[in-house]
């Protein structure tokens, strides 16, 4: 697989969750919402394919009059926060896609503009990661992994997405679990799945980290081997076990998330929340996720927030544990 069949596919991906939306009754129901999605990544990715499915699944239900959706990439989407909270204070038809990774990219880059200046209108959605080796690697089980980072975290290179991200804290929390020193661990970011790819199977690295349907093709082709899931219990239909049930104390999802601007009254707040509730709720959204393999994580706004604070502090322990943060 290469840079070209991954767009291909993740084209492939947009198309088929179109169809699957557009090809459902829309609903009539009145509303007043014109939309702005940031997605502050580039094309293809998963804040990207987020923010596109919401689009269509809220014009589908009738929850919104219109909905436009910009990319603002960069530094694991601190560039498209910033962007977004100085261009959408007191605005009620304006929202921005995050998750964990925007999390740790805030500390990592020690960025400006925090998650304190938005205000969070629902967690989405959910992913379980996967841990994936060569196919031709000695390592069977997470617990083989495990002994060769307590004997040498430095000798377990790593290839995963941007520094910060949910990957890079899956491979912390691991190493920590294994009874390794997280603070020598070897992690090496990639800005897309085809150059990680290319770099495991070329046998440049240990293991990978991404979400399972980055990974799938080449698990069933026999060319990665899937050693653990990061989420608490297992996929239906993927007979690959957990991180939890080989012995390792360790769970993740990476979630997704929307917010809006700061400053919004409580009347814009409490409609721009009912409208996400009400698309996150219907039989569309529910093909949407079926069809991306993405987990219900469903929060409303009161208890994302509050999600939010906790997931703040988790993060900031595991990348100080790794010597990300100071």
């Amino acid at each position: 697989m290469n840079s070209l069949l991954l767009n291909r596919r993740t084209f492939a991906m947009a198309a088929a969750v179109w169809v699957s939306v557009t090809a459902l009754p829309q609903s009539h129901a009145q509303t007043t919402l014109d939309l702005k999605i940031t997605a502050p990544a580039g094309a293809g990715g998963g804040w990207d394919g987020a923010s596109r499915a919401l689009q269509q699944v809220m014009i589908a239900t009738g929850t919104a009059k219109s909905v436009q959706v910009v990319n603002v990439p960069g530094a694991g989407g601190t560039v498209g926060l910033a962007q977004f909270v100085n261009g959408s204070k007191g605005d009620g038809n304006q929202l921005l896609t995050m998750g964990i990774t925007m999390v740790g990219a805030i500390l990592t880059n020690k960025a400006q503009v925090t998650l304190d200046a938005v205000t969070p209108i629902a967690r989405l959605t959910g992913d379980a990661l996967v841990i994936v080796v060569p196919a031709n690697s000695p390592h069977k089980t997470v617990k083989d992994l495990a002994a060769a980072l307590k004997a040498d975290t430095s000798k377990v290179v790593w290839a995963g997405g941007s520094a910060g991200g949910a990957d890079h804290i899956l491979a912390g929390l691991v190493a920590k679990a294994a009874g390794g020193d997280a603070t020598k661990l070897n992690y090496v970011p990639f800005s897309g799945g085809g150059e990680a790819l290319a770099e495991m199977l070329g046998g440049r690295v240990t293991a990978g980290i991404s979400g399972y349907n980055e990974f799938e093709s080449m698990i069933k082709a026999g060319k990665l081997r899937a050693l653990a899931l990061s989420s608490g219990a297992r996929m239906a239909g993927v007979d690959v076990p957990t991180i939890k049930e080989q012995g390792l104390d360790v769970e993740l999802m990476n979630w997704r998330g929307i917010v809006a601007g700061p400053g919004i009254s409580a009347a814009q707040k409490a409609a721009l929340s009912a409208a996400v509730e009400k698309a996150v709720k219907s039989p569309e959204w529910a093909a949407v996720r079926k069809q991306r393999g993405w987990d219900d994580a469903y929060l409303n706004a009161d208890a994302f927030a509050a999600e939010l604070k906790r997931e703040q502090v988790s993060v900031k322990d595991v990348l100080t544990t790794i010597g990300l943060v100071k």
